[in-house]
């Protein structure tokens, strides 16, 4: 990868290092020759090959390392790693039970089973941040379930709603990331081993068997069937960090906005600064954070299109995988912890956000009041609505409190305490629910 995570400029601002570490060349070839060593312990086991060759390439691969560098040629001619790695393993295990290594398997056999292997520690290291992030988002929308902030549709105020149920608006996606994960798990820690043409051929009619004992052996679930084509399960893990990054991403973009000068209803600590003005605290891990959920949702897509392979076999879809797949996870694992960090340091802005309320006169009270007219006043729906919008224009044109119009148009009513009791509805009970959600997870 040449992209600015593996750039020690940009590292710690799109880096990931404990996912990245998964999909480092030592990391691949070191799954492989595990699953190597597998299949020749439970293929000595079962007698599909001396049960001593089966315990000597075991053993010859114990301590096994390989230096990538002696695969490059080869790979780059084979497409492959596996046939230069299987030759310079056999280099290194006596006679005769070099020739037993590989028995009956193919390349992608071992390069899908090592993948599978290697994702583990990656996916158990996401949902260690994720439960954490949640937590986090869930005590916020606890302590601010009723801080009143006005809520924007297509960017203009729109009703009042409350700065916890906004959180929760952040989360209860992520709930469903969070849920999702045992799924994930079964779509993406499966064994291959399928052979040539995924006939398992070789094997004759012990391959089943050697399957099931294998993955048990690597603690992975034994899909039952051949899966070189069947690219399902990188689509599943394609779409859950799409999922994640279209939520992640949502709370970057509501933050930058509610950083914006001029507005100020939340402040985020350690802001970043600029180099020609001081006054300047840029929210520069919400952009990231944005940013990286853009890049993301493309390379996701890229990924979800590689799964259309052709007749058994497809390098140049696999390829995609390939030249994809590492990218996606380390942006997706430097989300996860960008947005743990970011709300660490996020701050609401109690006073900013009631000032925000009153932008307008307080028309945000509009909706409140068209539907007070009708209980309280009995007027029509239709008219109250009406009238309600020609006192909304006159609150801008005069400067005068939408409430102040009301008392005058229809006195003898305390507008104020009335609009102010319907204001933030079922906000405050769905912040508290989502906490609630979180901590039974």
């Amino acid at each position: 990868m040449t992209g600015p995570a593996d750039n020690p400029l940009y590292a710690d601002l799109f880096g990931d290092a404990a996912t990245a570490g998964a999909f480092t060349a030592q990391a691949e070839l070191a799954a492989m020759i595990r699953t190597e060593a597998a299949l020749a312990d439970v293929q000595g086991r079962v007698g599909m090959i001396p049960s001593a060759s089966g315990d000597a390439i075991a053993a010859a691969c114990a301590d096994m390392r390989i230096d990538p560098a002696t695969l490059a040629a080869a790979t780059a001619r084979n497409g492959v790693p596996v046939p230069a790695l299987v030759q310079a393993m056999r280099d290194r295990i006596p006679a005769p039970h070099a020739q037993y290594l590989h028995w009956g398997a193919t390349s992608q056999d071992i390069m899908d089973t090592g993948l599978a292997l290697r994702l583990r520690p990656v996916l158990d290291l996401w949902q260690g941040r994720l439960d954490d992030l949640l937590t986090g988002l869930g005590r916020m929308a606890d302590d601010h379930a009723d801080l009143p902030m006005g809520a924007r549709t297509y960017g203009q105020l729109a009703t009042p709603t409350s700065f916890g149920a906004v959180v929760a608006g952040w989360g209860w996606p992520l709930i469903e990331a969070r849920r999702d994960m045992d799924r994930l798990r079964a779509a993406v820690l499966r064994l291959s081993l399928a052979g040539a043409a995924g006939t398992l051929s070789a094997m004759g009619d012990q391959g089943a068997q050697v399957r099931a004992d294998l993955a048990r052996a690597l603690d992975l679930h034994d899909p039952g069937h051949a899966w070189h084509s069947d690219r399902s399960g990188m689509a599943t893990l394609a779409g859950w960090i799409a999922s994640l990054a279209a939520s992640l991403g949502k709370m970057a973009e509501d933050l930058l906005l509610m950083t914006q000068s001029g507005l100020g209803l939340v402040t985020i600590s350690g802001g970043g600064g600029s180099s020609t003005m001081p006054q300047k605290q840029n929210p520069v891990a919400a952009a990231a954070l944005a940013a990286l959920a853009r890049q993301v949702l493309g390379l996701a897509a890229v990924m979800t299109g590689a799964g259309l392979h052709r007749q058994q076999r497809d390098g140049a879809a696999w390829f995609t995988e390939w030249l994809t797949l590492p990218q996606l996870c380390v942006s997706a694992g430097r989300m996860l912890s960008l947005a743990g960090d970011l709300l660490s340091r996020l701050h609401p802005d109690a006073s900013a956000m009631q000032a925000d309320l009153q932008t307008g006169n307080g028309v945000i009270h509009a909706e409140a009041l068209s539907f007070a007219l009708v209980q309280v006043i009995g007027l029509d729906r239709v008219d109250a609505a009406a009238r309600v919008k020609d006192l909304c224009g006159q609150a801008a044109r005069d400067d005068i409190q939408l409430t102040a119009l009301a008392s005058a148009e229809w006195p003898g009513h305390d507008w104020p305490h009335l609009l102010a009791a319907r204001g933030l509805g079922l906000a405050p009970s769905e912040a508290r629910d989502f906490a609630r959600t979180v901590l039974a997870l």
